[in-house]
Order: structure tokens, then C-alpha cells, then sequence
């Protein structure tokens, strides 16, 4: 997993509320593509119009969020299915934050098991990041201190588990989590089958 720790960069200001993850990533290419083809399809539906034309009114196709690496959005971010292919569509167009006012609880987890950080704002502090983010000032993120912060403006400081941070800060997920403790765990399974033999199948 690709470590976080501080995201600097332009932030496209997605203001609007339910951003499911069908309209991140359609079901269809779920079928169809693979992990790194994500990236043409992300927010396929916002994007592009019926004839595959890029729409320009879309926050995305503009200059110079094309290069975002940030979201400001509403509130129930990421919510509908579970895919995880919606974090892989967003990471893979470039965005390594996205900051919303809530999120839907299986994206906030897939996106704490890819590297993608979710930081969650009131709508006022998400107001008060807009008018920097629109003139295409760069924001600043920083997992250290758990703070965002526009230029000139003073930072903002977002709530995240101290657990989840050392993860994100070390590029560990939870499988890489649990193998710390593989010493302990074998410990354990050894103790346990000399107790409990018929527990452990026989090779």
C-alpha cells in the first residue's frame, strides 16, 4: 500500500452531496477492467456526455483540476456499493485525499486499506477551503499533524485514530498489521495444537 503522508496539490471543489460509487466507477467496467485501467472511466458519467465527448462544464475537464489531487465534496461521500474498483478509479486518476463532510462506511475503509485518505470536515471548514481551492491554489494535507490548510490561511485540524494514521504513515495495511504479530500468532497456534490437537488438520 502507498504510504500518506502530507498531500500538496490542487483541489477540485466537487460541491454536491451523495457521490455514490456508480458514479466514481460504473458497474460495467467493473466487469471489463483491470486494477490500473481505472483511470479514462473515473467519474465516467460527470465527465463525459452521451456521445463520449468530455464535458466541459464537468470540474475535472478544467484546467487546472485535470491535475487534482485533492476532492472537496458534501456530505455521504463514496456511498452506494462497496466496490473497492472506486477507490483504484480515484487513486489512479491522481486523487490521494478526498475531504467531505461523511463518507459511506465500506469506501472509508477501502480507502484506508489503498493509501487514499478520507478526511472528514464540517461543512463550514469545507466552505472555508473553497475559495483558495477555485483559484487553483494548492492545498495542503499533512497526516503528521492531522491538519489541512490553505495558503496565508491557518490549518485546519481533522480528527483520524491514531491506529489508522501509523498505518497510512507506514504504507501498511491491515494484513501487513496482523504479520507483525506473526511470532506471537505461531506462539500461539504451537501452545494451542499441543492442547487442542484435534483441532489442527494433519498434513
Amino acid at each position: 500500500m502507498k504510504a500518506f503522508t502530507v498531500c500538496e496539490g490542487i483541489a477540485a471543489p466537487l460541491t454536491r452531496d451523495n457521490v455514490d460509487t456508480d458514479m466514481i466507477v460504473r458497474v460495467e467496467r467493473i466487469a471489463q477492467l483491470r486494477r490500473g485501467q481505472f483511470k479514462p472511466w473515473a467519474f465516467e458519467m460527470l465527465r463525459y456526455d452521451a456521445n463520449g465527448a468530455e464535458n466541459p462544464s464537468f470540474i475535472l475537464n478544467q484546467p487546472p483540476f485535470r491535475d487534482a489531487r485533492i476532492v472537496l465534496s458534501g456530505s455521504n461521500f463514496g456511498c452506494g456499493s462497496s466496490r473497492e474498483m472506486a477507490v483504484w478509479a480515484l487513486e489512479e486518476f491522481g486523487i490521494r485525499c478526498v475531504i467531505a463532510q461523511s463518507f459511506g462506511d465500506i469506501f472509508y475503509a477501502n480507502c484506508l486499506q489503498n493509501g487514499l485518505l478520507p478526511v472528514r470536515l464540517s461543512a463550514a471548514q469545507i466552505a472555508s477551503l473553497i475559495p483558495a481551492a477555485s483559484r487553483g491554489e494548492a492545498l495542503r494535507v499533512d497526516l503528521h499533524t492531522r491538519t489541512v490548510a490553505a495558503p496565508g490561511e491557518p490549518p485546519i485540524a481533522f480528527d483520524f485514530p491514531d491506529e489508522r494514521r501509523d498505518a497510512l504513515l507506514e504504507g501498511i495495511d491491515e494484513i501487513d498489521q496482523t504479520l507483525r504479530h506473526n511470532a506471537r500468532i505461531l506462539a500461539f497456534q504451537r501452545d494451542d495444537a499441543s492442547k487442542r490437537p484435534w483441532v489442527y488438520t494433519r498434513k
